[in-house]
């Protein structure tokens, strides 16, 4: 065996590892790696030979691993050939978080869930809460929760309340007279710090490259804008709006297909030899396509529709709509991003700019050039973003459009 090469921030987080808590870095920082030698070493008893030093001897408590993450990884064996130089492919499992109930009754192994899943109520946390309480685990994300309910699915697995309701008892203050339950304030906030604090292994990495934003500001049509936001029409279709989202949608559109956003885009991938963009809406691609035909300029996709490889060699624009490819795939070949539009998420953004932010790449200077207009709604979304939230349209919706809803007496909700 040739051993495996750690990085000291991988070795100390090793060190720091137990079963239930959550490993959190940055994307491309090398959590697979560290959690696999983790699970060799401490879980298993095994020893690795590491940065050429040492000896490999076997596992003297050898164990099954489960790896549950992304349909992505699995298909593409991501974590199998992570695994190579720890000699466990006969002990590993991968599979996808939408098959997590298959394995809700296994005993006695190791599971890894990578990209973190396990927030809210549903049946992948009910699953999750059966395996924490029959095996060892650990959580790996770049993104472990913003706020404290976030938290809950991990801190019930671990013992420290029982139920829910318990939590919620203890912790949260509920607003009155709303529809839905909404959290007002937390209560006993520094118990909920020390046990953050108890599960989170924080493996901080500053990378050798540099990571430059920029935003670009576009230019909107005010007046389609305005009709669409004080009188509820569409100037596309030449119709009336159902309803909020529409409005929403549309509003976006209006910014989103500019021509000051294409001339933006022409003059980056001008100056770069190889671009990754990322976008939200079919009616972007479409646009994109254009551009790049006009161009004669070499370009692939991956999205709902095409799930085309990086082109090979040579200058190319590489086209990825946020859903389908924000996370699980990496790209070394270039330091230049665009996000053509915004994603409501701030998470999702932090998983697509970490496509070409990984340990590997050979470049000290990485470029991400985000496209916003001065219009209200895509500072409302940058705001958001800004403050590591995510954009949520119907709470935008409540205060800027409530008006077009009040006189036909119509709900946008």
């Amino acid at each position: 065996m040739t051993g495996t090469e750690l990085f000291d921030h991988q070795k100390l987080a090793i060190e720091q590892l137990d079963s239930g808590k959550i490993l959190c870095a940055r994307v491309g920082v090398g959590k697979s790696r560290t959690a696999l030698a983790y699970f060799f070493i401490k879980e298993c008893g095994g020893e690795l030979p590491i940065n050429g030093v040492g000896e490999y001897k076997q596992m003297t408590n050898p164990k099954d691993l489960y790896v549950i993450t992304t349909a992505k990884k699995r298909d593409d064996l991501d974590w199998e050939q992570e695994a190579i130089p720890f000699c466990l492919s006969d002990k590993i499992h991968v599979d996808s978080w939408n098959n997590i109930q298959k394995y809700a009754n296994v005993r006695n192994a190791f599971f890894i869930f990578d990209e973190q899943r396990v927030v809210g109520s549903g049946t992948w946390v009910k699953t999750f809460l059966k395996i924490a309480k029959n095996n060892r685990w650990i959580l790996l994300t770049a993104t472990p929760g913003d706020t404290w309910t976030d938290y809950l699915p991990v801190f019930m697995a671990n013992g420290f309340y029982k139920n829910r309701t318990e939590f919620f008892r203890r912790h949260v203050v509920f607003s009155p007279y709303v529809k839905y339950p909404k959290v007002l304030r937390y209560l006993d906030v520094a118990r909920l710090i020390r046990l953050k604090e108890m599960i989170l292994v924080e493996m901080e990495y500053t990378k050798p490259c540099v990571e430059h934003y920029k935003d670009v500001l576009c230019e909107y049509d005010k007046d389609k804008y305005e009709m669409i936001s004080k009188y509820r029409w569409d100037p596309y279709e030449e119709k009336p709006i159902k309803n909020i989202s529409g409005v929403c949608y549309l509003l976006r559109k209006v910014c989103n297909s500019d021509r000051s956003r294409i001339d933006a885009f022409k003059k980056i991938v001008s100056e770069y030899p190889r671009v990754i963009v990322f976008y939200n809406f079919d009616y972007e691609l479409d646009i994109l396509r254009r551009v790049c035909k006009s161009l004669s300029l070499t370009y692939a996709e991956r999205n709902g529709h095409k799930h085309e490889d990086i082109p090979e060699g040579g200058d190319w624009i590489y086209l990825v709509q946020y859903t389908a490819g924000a996370e699980a795939w990496n790209c070394v070949e270039t330091n230049a991003m665009i996000f053509y539009s915004q994603s409501y998420s701030y998470k999702t953004m932090v998983q697509a700019a970490g496509r070409i932010s990984r340990l590997n790449t050979t470049y000290s200077d990485l470029y991400y050039y985000t496209f916003v207009s001065d219009s209200r709604i895509d500072k409302a979304i940058q705001k958001c973003l800004k403050n590591k939230k995510k954009f949520n349209e119907n709470r935008y919706s409540k205060k800027e459009f409530a008006h077009l809803f009040e006189e036909n007496d119509i709900s946008p909700y």
